[in-house]
């Protein structure tokens, strides 16, 4: 096949080839009705029923290629982001709701340096040495030091157990990997989460819009259900606070029950059973809640 003529006139869109993005990427696209075929080990695969060339990158690499336009659209986290300093190069459009994490200063547990200060002159090991130079550099001119920053693509957490380093910076999801190596978090330095961004000078920012506007009502419809229930209109007030909706609910009259309303609302998923208990509570019946696969709000 050829892909460099195959690729002319569609929109790139970049997204992790592995890592703690890509299972999630993965459910994105396909919530989004992207649909594509990608072969095995090729790192480009070409939509079916869209102009659009997926290109599977290292999630590192993904914010320098949308911000010198080799891609149109991409997905990664903004510690990458930040760590390839192109936040002022791209648009972010939308943050994803996965891949939470934090970017945190971690030292031994029983080490003699406890503070961000006192690691001034010492040895840091990270891959994020752009980030580790903005974080230390004022610090080492406000205190006369030197620290030493090397860089390391993996396993940066053993680094401390091996002599090679004071102190590291990594990301931090649970905790485990960090305590597993006898670590512990002293500073927080970001907080971070899966992005969409674009480059600024897209020739494709119509379909770049219709995309975000599938991809964001993927990411609703995860965070969200319907629910509907009857109650008394007596009651319909203290009912509609539990439930108001996103811009308000729709009541219609039950005709077969003089007095009663029906009520739909959108809820927020992970409130469904407090939400059902308090209707419960000021009289609602034939509570319901359903799922969605996809919407637009």
């Amino acid at each position: 096949m050829d892909f460099v003529k195959d690729l002319d006139n569609r929109l790139l869109f970049a997204v992790p080839k592995k890592g703690r993005l890509y299972e999630q990427c993965m459910q994105l696209l396909q919530g989004s009705d992207i649909h594509f075929n990608r072969r095995s080990r090729q790192d480009i695969a070409l939509s079916t029923n869209l102009p659009v060339a997926l290109i599977f990158l290292p999630a590192a690499d993904i914010p320098k290629y949308v911000a010198e336009g080799n891609v149109d659209l991409g997905i990664t986290g903004q510690d990458m982001v930040e760590e390839n300093e192109v936040t002022e190069k791209i648009t972010q459009l939308m943050s994803l709701g996965f891949g939470q994490c934090r970017l945190c200063v971690q030292v031994p547990v029983k080490g003699e340096h406890q503070t961000l200060e006192s690691l001034c002159g010492k040895r840091i090991v990270t891959s994020f040495d752009a980030f580790a130079r903005k974080v230390f550099e004022p610090l080492d001119a406000k205190y006369g030091k030197k620290t030493t920053i090397n860089y390391v693509s993996g396993s940066v957490e053993a680094a401390c157990a091996l002599g090679l380093a004071d102190g590291i910076i990594d990301l931090v999801e649970s905790g485990e990997t960090m305590r597993a190596a006898g670590l512990h978090d002293i500073h927080t330095l970001m907080t971070t989460e899966s992005v969409l961004i674009s480059n600024k000078n897209t020739h494709h920012q119509d379909l770049i819009s219709k995309l975000t506007s599938r991809i964001r009502g993927v990411i609703t419809a995860s965070k969200y259900v319907l629910c509907t229930y009857n109650v008394e209109r007596q009651h319909l007030d203290l009912a509609v606070k539990i439930t108001p909706g996103r811009q308000g609910p729709t009541i219609s009259s039950l005709v077969s029950h003089e007095g009663w309303v029906s009520v739909s609302s959108m809820i927020e998923k992970k409130r469904t059973g407090e939400i059902m208990d308090a209707l419960t509570d000021v009289g609602a019946t034939d509570i319901l809640v359903m799922g969605f696969t996809n919407c637009r709000v």
